[in-house]
């Protein structure tokens, strides 16, 4: 598997989460587990994570930054926004069995100002 095709595995389920719920989860094995770290948050079941899906309050937007990784570990490096509000940045850490998503860990963080204090060591974007 490749960075593009893990990519459009994750862009399929940020497009139709809403729309076609059996659809955006086809990605994932029956048994795999979705965690949050930062809310403590683990979901057991594919089942369970359309039941919560389809009931998300916001309406959420996604773009991805960056894909990397290989063989079953995945990275997607990507912004979040909640209602149309402030870009987020978010990782998702995803392990693969047999081509599906079995384990997904999801970071989302704000973004901050750097500090004046580190800017003489910092690169150019």
């Amino acid at each position: 598997m490749d960075a593009a095709t893990v990519q459009a595995m994750l862009q399929q389920h940020f497009d139709f989460s809403r729309s076609e719920p059996d659809r955006a989860h086809e990605m994932y094995t029956e048994d795999a587990v979705l965690e949050f770290p930062q809310s403590g948050e683990r979901f057991v079941g594919v089942e369970n994570f359309r039941e919560w899906r389809s009931s998300y309050p916001a309406k959420t937007s996604f773009d991805f930054q960056r894909v990397r990784g290989g063989d079953d570990l995945w990275v997607a490096e990507l912004t979040v926004t909640y209602d149309g509000g402030r870009p987020n940045f978010g990782v998702s850490i995803v392990e693969l069995r047999d081509d599906k998503i079995a384990r997904e860990s999801i970071y989302v963080t704000e973004a901050f100002e750097p500090p004046e204090w580190r800017a003489q060591w910092r690169a150019e974007p």
